[in-house]
């Protein structure tokens, strides 16, 4: 099952598709029970308003997916150039379609109250995604920007991330813990001096450098679909979950406020579970876990759950703004109508959305092949005409004539001509003079 094609590990997508629906709930939770950091939801829903998770886990993956190809060919990229246009190709169109469409609903739709409105300074900031650093106010004066669409800070975190895999390659190729370790070092080195460092402080705010373990430690996980037979068959989900207990510990004994307060060391403490659940995927193990993550459902929302994160947004401020705060019972019953409301407007709008600037995308890597696909497609979309459908229609018909007994199409026998008797000519000619040597000819020709 891990490997139904060369590059793919089954179960991925699921995991991604089931991340961005975490990412919308939280948003919808957020409205429900207003007052974050602070968890007043009850307990059947507290556990979404840890929505920093599903961030946790798109960093993970990313670092995991970029790794599978590296992992087959001795950590080595085949070319630099290849895999930078293959991930800006990937990356960018459906990012800036989602800061159009984005900036269409703040602008002309709805704003959430107490956002500063995006500017053209915004424009410029976020389409070239250096947002982290200018943007929400950070800086002030001239380079302060206003947001069109809070979630795309991890975009830019992530398009980072790409530009630091190759550096990590390197060391990969000497040693996967030195990889790891170096990366962790650095990072801890950072959120320990932070608070008494003011330019460490600053990056620590804006870069948000822990996720950058967390790509390493998808990196470090990638390695498993080339490892040996024993390495594979250790017990990766179980370790995983002997993980997970003390991450879980910590949110619950130390509480929501302090977990939202402390996510950097809340986020390192995710990787090692992360790292193994990611191993445990690729082994097909547990399988009835790879069996849900591959079904019909999850699986269908991996495949737009790129347009899922970027587009939700504006449109669960809208509905939430416009039509039901204020008009429903705060907590439980609006925490209910915005997601009856919200999940299939999302969805449905993520899936129209992929379709046309996420997918095709996919599909065709580069202009040339886009264009010819695209005119193939209007060519067969154009309408026809008369004689195009009549040629179609006596096709058919012939196709779809009666048959004879051996299969092929039944054709009515031409009249034989009788002996002795003449062929009746079908019109009136000239007189045909006499052969001189017809008897010659006769015998001799036909």
């Amino acid at each position: 099952m891990a490997a139904t094609r060369p590059g793919r590990v089954v179960g991925l997508d699921g995991i991604r598709g089931l991340a961005a629906l975490f990412v919308v709930l939280n948003h919808i939770f957020e409205r429900a029970w207003p007052g974050y950091p602070a968890n007043r939801a009850p307990f059947w829903a507290a556990w979404m308003t840890y929505g920093r998770f599903a961030v946790v886990m798109f960093i993970a993956l990313s670092g995991f997916s970029l790794g599978l190809g590296p992992a087959r060919s001795g950590w080595r990229f085949k070319s630099i150039a290849t895999y930078a246009h293959r991930r800006a190709w990937r990356i960018l169109p459906p990012y800036w379609a989602a800061l159009g469409f984005s900036l269409v609903m703040t602008w002309y739709v709805l704003a959430q109250p107490g956002w500063a409105l995006p500017n053209g300074k915004s424009v410029v900031v976020y389409g070239l995604l250096v947002q982290d650093a200018f943007s929400q106010g950070h800086h002030g004066g001239f380079w302060s920007a206003g947001s069109p669409n809070r979630a795309f800070w991890s975009i830019a975190i992530e398009a980072q991330l790409y530009v630091l895999l190759p550096l990590l390659l390197l060391v990969r190729r000497v040693s996967a813990r030195a990889m790891v370790g170096l990366v962790a070092a650095i990072v801890v080195t950072i959120g320990l001096l932070g608070p008494h460092v003011p330019l460490m402080n600053s990056a620590l705010v804006k870069f948000t450098p822990d996720l950058a373990v967390l790509f390493a430690v998808g990196l470090l996980a990638a390695g498993i679909v080339t490892a040996g037979e024993h390495t594979r068959s250790r017990p990766w989900a179980g370790y995983a979950l002997a993980a997970t207990v003390p991450a879980i510990a910590l949110m619950v004994v130390k509480g929501s406020t302090w977990s939202s307060l402390n996510l950097f060391w809340l986020d390192l403490a995710w990787a090692p579970a992360v790292g193994c659940f990611l191993a445990a995927i690729a082994t097909s193990r547990p399988r009835p876990v790879v069996r849900f993550l591959d079904s019909l459902l999850p699986r269908s929302l991996g495949s737009c759950s790129y347009s899922l994160y970027l587009t939700h947004m504006p449109i669960v401020i809208a509905v939430s703004y416009g039509l039901v705060l204020g008009r429903v019972a705060t907590g439980t019953p609006t925490f209910f109508v915005l997601a009856a409301i919200l999940l299939p407007v999302t969805v449905c709008f993520a899936r129209l959305f992929a379709a046309v600037f996420e997918l095709p995308f996919q599909r065709h890597r580069g202009w040339i092949p886009l264009r010819q696909a695209m005119s193939a497609r209007l060519r067969q979309l154009r309408p026809a005409g008369p004689a195009v459908v009549a040629g179609r229609w006596r096709r058919a018909s012939r196709a779809n004539g009666p048959r004879n007994q051996s299969g092929g199409r039944y054709r009515a026998a031409r009249p034989r001509p009788v002996a002795g008797r003449a062929r009746p000519a079908s019109r009136p000619g000239p007189p045909v003079p006499p052969d001189p040597g017809g008897s010659a000819t006769r015998s001799g020709s036909c």
